[in-house]
C-alpha cells in the first residue's frame, strides 16, 4: 500500500520556500501550501488574530506534511491504493488542482465523477493496470494544464489585444507551464 512518508519528501523538493507571485493564482505560498488552503485549516500561525501571508511565511515542512495528509492524501484515500506511483500521481494532481484532481481521474477510470473518493473509485484504481493507469493520468494532467494555460492566454489576449509574447509570459499562467510539465513528467511509474 502507498505511504505518504515515501511521497512527501518529493513534494518538498519541488515546493520550495515562500513566494507571493501576483501571476500565480495560489497567491502567498510556501511548500506548496497556499494562503487559502492554510485559512481553510484555520491556523493563525503568528497568533495575531488573522490568517494572512505572514502566517504562510512561518510554515514548516511539518505544517505542510499535516496539510498534505489531511487535505489531499486522505482525500484520495491514498493509504488504500496499492501502487505508490499511482497514489503519488493522484495526490499530486489534487494537491495542485483541487477537485479536478479527483473528478478527471474518475472520468479516466470510468466511475462516477462526483469528486469524492469512495470504494468504487479505489476499487477501480486498484483493479486497473497500474502502468497503463499511470500513463493515462499523466496524459490527462498534461492536457489539463495545457488547457488551463491556453485559457489564461486567451483571456489575457481578449482584454489586452496588443499583448506581446513577453506580456503572455509575464502575465499569464504560461510562465508556469514548463515547470508544471516537468513536475508531472518526473513522477514516473515504478511497479
Amino acid at each position: 500500500m502507498a505511504r505518504i512518508e515515501n511521497y512527501f519528501p518529493k513534494v518538498i523538493v519541488y515546493a520550495g520556500g515562500y513566494v507571493n507571485d501576483p501571476t500565480d493564482r495560489g497567491g502567498a505560498t510556501k511548500y506548496d501550501v497556499t494562503l487559502e488552503t492554510w485559512r481553510n485549516m484555520g491556523h493563525d500561525k503568528d497568533g495575531d488574530g488573522d490568517i494572512d501571508a505572514n502566517d504562510i511565511k512561518l510554515l514548516t515542512p511539518d505544517d505542510a506534511m499535516m496539510v498534505m495528509k489531511v487535505g489531499y492524501w486522505d482525500r484520495w484515500r491514498a493509504d488504500a491504493i496499492k501502487n505508490q506511483s499511482i497514489a503519488e500521481s493522484l495526490v499530486e494532481w489534487v494537491w495542485g488542482s483541487g477537485k479536478w484532481g479527483v473528478v478527471i481521474p474518475q472520468r479516466v477510470l470510468g466511475v462516477s465523477d462526483d469528486g469524492r473518493v469512495g470504494m468504487q473509485t479505489i476499487t477501480a484504481v486498484n483493479n486497473s493496470d497500474p502502468k497503463d493507469l499511470h500513463e493515462k493520468i499523466r496524459l490527462a494532467k498534461l492536457k489539463f494544464i495545457n488547457d488551463l494555460v491556453g485559457k489564461s492566454i486567451a483571456d489575457y489576449k481578449f482584454s489586452h489585444p496588443q499583448a506581446t509574447e513577453a506580456d503572455l509570459l509575464k502575465y499569464t499562467q504560461k510562465r508556469f507551464l514548463k515547470g508544471w510539465t516537468r513536475r508531472i513528467n518526473e513522477f514516473v511509474f515504478i511497479a
